[in-house]
């Protein structure tokens, strides 16, 4: 059984066309290009829910890592622009495609979720007076 390369391959360049510029910030057009990603290297074996999400908490503490011995103040010049920015663009986007990964794998729509939970969390958590 071969083991699926590091996280980091999962955002390399790839075969996977870009999809048209009127679903470039579409959730379900990244869901179809990171599940055609996996399955064209026979990923799938690998992707079950407990690993997927291992492999994104890994993913959230490299993002974390990026930061641990940052002051506070420093953390945004830090890694606004160069090669931090691009380490955090990078780190961000794993995070973000394994989320879509485990979302896709454990059939929920990340984008209705996040709209109803939004939705929720207005009636939760009121608007504070005069904003």
């Amino acid at each position: 059984m071969d083991q699926p390369e590091s996280p980091e391959v999962l955002h390399t360049a790839s075969a996977v066309p870009c999809p048209p510029a009127d679903r470039l910030d579409s959730v379900s057009a990244l869901t179809d290009a990171v599940s055609d990603f996996a399955a064209r290297r026979n990923w799938g074996q690998f992707h079950d829910p407990k690993s997927l999400l291992l492999a994104l908490v890994g993913e959230v503490g490299e993002v974390a890592e990026l930061m641990q011995w940052t002051r506070e103040g420093a953390v945004a010049v830090e890694l606004g622009s160069g090669d931090g920015a691009q380490r955090i663009r990078d780190e961000l986007a794993d995070v973000f495609l394994y989320l879509v990964r485990l979302a896709d794998v454990l059939d929920v729509d990340l984008a209705d979720a996040a709209w109803e939970k939004l939705a929720r969390n207005e009636t939760r958590f009121p608007p504070v007076n005069g904003v």
